[in-house]
């Protein structure tokens, strides 16, 4: 499943998309509904899919039970959308992230940034994803090839990524670029 045919339904400053689904995603589809939303606006689009991996290093992982907060998971993951659209002059955001249980290789989370310039989409990307990890309220079960079941826990270098963001130095928004770039 992509994102509805109208991609920012209602209020026009609300340029942010939030599907939180069992179905599957069209990667390409979400990315062509973010460009043609954004065309005028955006001079780059940055997006990163997540895939189910073997997670475990010495046995075989087979699924990937994500379990989730119905209605705070998608105000969460809005709120963050929204802090990078307040650090960055992102033109929209799109998050697709599914739940239930995916197999191997599987497609878990699409991030979606179109923004003026390249190296803001980048890190207002880098900086969804990362919070998204950390804050968004999905848990994790794995399940390895042997049939043992256990809940993933987080990982302290993902909390540490996270906490970095806070001595970020944001973009300016008049020049559009980082200040240092």
């Amino acid at each position: 499943m992509s994102a509805p045919d109208t991609l920012f339904p209602g209020n026009p400053d609300d340029r942010c998309i939030v599907l939180v689904q069992p179905q599957d995603f069209d990667a390409a589809a979400l990315t062509a509904q973010l460009r043609a939303a954004t065309a005028g606006q955006a001079g780059a689009l940055v997006s990163f899919t997540g895939y189910v991996r073997d997670y475990a290093t010495d046995r075989s992982t087979s699924s990937l039970y994500l379990e989730h907060y119905p209605g705070m998971c998608e105000r969460e993951i809005a709120a963050i959308c929204a802090e990078a659209r307040a650090r960055w002059p992102v033109a929209a955001t799109l998050v697709a992230h599914r739940h239930g249980e995916l197999q191997l290789a599987e497609q878990i989370v699409y991030v979606g940034v179109a923004s003026a310039h390249r190296g803001l989409a980048f890190r207002a990307c880098e900086y969804i994803i990362d919070a998204l990890k950390t804050r968004a309220p999905f848990w994790k079960r794995e399940t390895l090839s042997s049939g043992e079941r256990f809940w993933v826990e987080q990982r302290e270098a993902d909390a540490d990524k996270t906490r970095q963001w806070r001595h970020d130095t944001p973009t300016s928004p008049a020049s559009g670029e980082r200040p240092h770039e």
